[in-house]
């Protein structure tokens, strides 16, 4: 959640950041209100506790002959204590609830606007010309005997897929290249867990505007995850981090749930939008200070593995409206995908700043000795659609795909993905 000091200091900041992310700016003024009646039910709460207090010192020296009127005026005031504790408790969940609908205020720089208004940062590489018809990455698969469409469908429904052969070994390849990269740039591997509780879930800010797109479990009160982010970033709830040497940076590998909800009718061919699929996460702990530094090095991991594997890419800086509520900001890196003739988002880095840190109380050590939030960040490294432009952009005019040449070692080095007669 936000800084209640900032909403108190400066609700128009923030309001200008709901505005630019389309979202209510009343919740705000909502917020602030309910700010002043919980600071004023909490010290209405503390004078009558100090008053019982003092009382109570009264009653113990006073005569025995007044005692048993002191006595009764004492259970009079614990009365009015009990209420005014009640009332200070109702207060704090209604400014809890207030200032949780306000989404993390945005960083200066962050376009307006929703989803198509989002600003082009760089590119890299030309999309690729081909003197054959392109196939797409679907039937490339099934010539490859890579992804198997119609068997995951029967085993599972729509949108589920098996990955065979060349097609597994090629993402476990480039699962295990995003780790080397990552190990590389002191990042500890971490396997997570894909169940968590509503508490993290609810801390991460997922259980939000898209929750309809999150797996339940009734019967045990947890979720599927749709990114290890979640895991990551409940891995230090309520404890005290260092940070103080530098970022905290972990790698998470785990397979990723999604109900793709609002996808109706959307990239139903293929592997692009999948309710199941595997991902290598980055996630650092940070000092706020270094936050922004630290959002422009995992793009630039992001970017030496996409260009690793020989793809033609745009970074874009996402706009207000499309960033969710935990990400102050957020940069997409889109591949060339050859037979959609357009980009299409591989990889997402978000700034979330504190407001994840503050729901799920995970705090550093200042120079005073106090605590504060630390700021944390995410970053996909590979994830299973990464196969799509893989496949579409390296293809050949017989169905065969050349391996990048930075994979090939981790396919037993495989150099090219041969047609299966």
């Amino acid at each position: 959640m936000i800084d209640p000091q900032l909403l108190r200091d400066a609700p128009d900041l923030i309001k200008t950041s709901q505005a630019a992310r389309g979202d209510s700016t009343e919740v705000v003024d909502v917020a602030v209100a309910a700010d002043v009646s919980r600071r004023a039910a909490i010290a209405s709460y503390e004078d009558l506790r100090a008053e019982q207090n003092a009382f109570g010192k009264t009653v113990a020296k006073a005569p025995k002959d007044e005692k048993k009127q002191l006595v009764a005026q004492a259970q009079l005031l614990a009365a009015r204590v009990k209420e005014a504790q009640a009332a200070s408790t109702a207060a704090d969940e209604a400014f809890d609830a207030a200032i949780r609908a306000i989404a993390n205020p945005i960083i200066d720089g962050v376009p307006a606007g929703g989803e198509e208004n989002f600003v082009t940062l760089r590119t890299h590489g030309e999309p690729r010309e081909f003197d054959f018809e392109p196939l797409d990455h679907a039937d490339l698969g099934e010539k490859l005997r890579a992804i198997d469409i119609k068997r995951g469908t029967k085993v599972s429904g729509s949108r589920f897929y098996f990955l065979r052969g060349v097609g597994a070994r090629l993402e476990l390849g480039l699962m295990n290249m995003a780790l080397d990269k990552a190990m590389a740039e002191d990042f500890t591997p971490l396997i997570t867990p894909t169940l968590v509780r509503p508490e993290i879930m609810a801390g991460t800010g997922f259980l939000g505007a898209h929750s309809d797109e999150i797996y339940y479990l009734p019967a045990d009160d947890l979720y599927l995850t749709g990114t290890s982010e979640v895991a990551l970033a409940g891995y230090h709830a309520d404890e005290i981090v260092d940070v103080s040497e530098g970022p905290i940076r972990y790698a998470g590998w785990s397979t990723c749930y999604r109900r793709e909800a609002g996808a109706a009718g959307k990239d139903n061919r293929g592997i692009l939008r999948v309710h199941q699929f595997n991902k290598l996460e980055m996630f650092t702990y940070v000092h706020p200070d270094q936050a922004e530094a630290e959002h422009d090095k995992l793009v630039s991991y992001q970017e030496a593995m996409i260009q690793a594997c020989e793809l033609s890419y745009r970074v874009i800086d996402v706009a207000a409206g499309d960033l969710g509520s935990s990400a102050a900001r957020k940069f997409d890196i889109e591949a060339w995908v050859p037979t959609q003739g357009t980009y299409r988002e591989l990889s997402s880095t978000s700034n979330c700043t504190t407001f994840q840190a503050r729901r799920l109380d995970t705090r550093y050590r200042t120079e005073s000795g106090k605590t504060a939030p630390v700021a944390t960040l995410n970053g996909t490294l590979a994830t299973t659609r990464w196969l799509v432009a893989i496949l579409e952009t390296h293809q050949q005019a017989d169905g065969s795909v050349v391996v990048p040449a930075a994979l090939r070692p981790y396919l037993g080095g495989l150099e090219v993905m041969e047609p299966v007669a």
